[in-house]
């Protein structure tokens, strides 16, 4: 038996309270992972306030896990005591489907979440099946790869999904938490790449990341100007946008894909079909994808922008994430 020491809501919206539970014994193919480091992203602050409805208190959040193996299940064979690894948002999946075979692990039926099937990272110790438990290279800065094992990993996937061609001319819509990481990925990959937002105001810090190109869609006329522009646009926020002026802008074969939690798309057929567009989206990514994404990580030097937060302030983290605007993701460490 081991008493895990975390931090847990026992409430919708509640504060970040100290509370132990003991974790049962290891079972034969899981990792018990030391938390050096977890990210907190914008859907632990979703579970947290039940948005969802499916949160069961008291509530651990947390899946963007850095840390060190410290125990192992007796068939987990590729991993030792004390190699660095990384958690994101799924912990378990059956390993045995066509899905899994197939590469697939996170489509899995079966698949749990690190903070939905489980308690999470906002801890000294959390849990997964070994194949969650992802090595993590040398090259990757390990004080911000947190942020990677969810949100980077969601902008990573359609890369690998589509094949995307390093010749594409990429939009990225919303330079936040994932379309900075986005920007940096689709540079390093090699495409065109063009940042959308509403204002002027990060335009400088996305050149920087990797855009060529800037359009603020709140001067007149931006959107139309971009006609028939790009092989990929991928919208990395939850707002309502104008899809028709969105779909306007991809060639033809082009794709308009949301990884953002857009509440609706309201889009005009015909102008599709002429043009063979389509709409498309995702979620995180597959235990091979992730390994892939770290080797590629380390290869073009890419770090997440973050804000560091001791865990014991925990609540201070995530009232700077209900009310502020961090720049762009927040990390808490032991």
């Amino acid at each position: 038996m081991t008493t895990i020491r975390a931090y847990a809501a026992k409430k919708p919206k509640g504060e970040w309270e100290q509370y132990e539970f003991e974790a049962g014994e290891l079972g034969p193919e899981d990792v018990e992972i030391e938390v050096e480091s977890c990210g907190i992203c914008h859907s632990d602050l979703s579970m947290l306030d039940n948005e969802w409805q499916i949160t069961q208190y008291p509530f651990v959040g947390g899946h963007e896990v850095i840390g060190r193996v410290g125990a192992l299940g007796e068939r987990v064979q590729h991993l030792s005591q004390g190699d660095r690894v990384g958690l994101g948002w799924t912990s378990r999946s059956c390993m045995h489907c066509n899905r899994c075979m197939a590469g697939d692990h996170n489509l899995c039926l079966e698949a749990q979440g690190t903070i939905t099937h489980q308690q999470g990272g906002f801890a000294d110790r959390v849990r997964c099946h070994w194949g969650w438990a992802n090595k993590i290279p040398s090259g990757v800065e390990l004080a911000s790869a947190g942020p990677l094992l969810c949100g980077g990993l969601t902008v990573f996937n359609p890369l690998i999904q589509y094949d995307l061609s390093p010749t594409s001319r990429v939009a990225v819509v919303g330079i936040g938490g994932l379309g900075h990481l986005a920007l940096q990925f689709l540079k390093g990959w090699g495409c065109e790449v063009t940042a959308i937002s509403r204002s002027r105001s990060k335009e400088d810090e996305a050149r920087q990341l990797g855009a060529h190109d800037y359009i603020a869609t709140g001067e007149a006329g931006a959107l139309e100007q971009a006609v028939g522009r790009f092989d990929l646009v991928l919208n990395t926020t939850d707002a309502e946008l104008p899809w028709d002026q969105y779909i306007a802008t991809l060639g033809p074969r082009g794709k308009l894909h949301t990884v953002g939690a857009a509440p609706r798309i309201e889009a005009t057929v015909f102008p599709m079909i002429m043009g063979q567009k389509s709409l498309s989206s995702s979620p995180t990514g597959s235990i091979a994808t992730t390994r892939t994404m770290l080797d590629f990580v380390a290869r073009h030097d890419i770090k997440p922008m973050i804000e560091v937060f001791p865990m014991s302030q925990i609540n201070e983290a995530f009232e700077l994430l209900r009310n502020g605007s961090p720049r762009y993701r927040i990390v808490l460490t032991q």
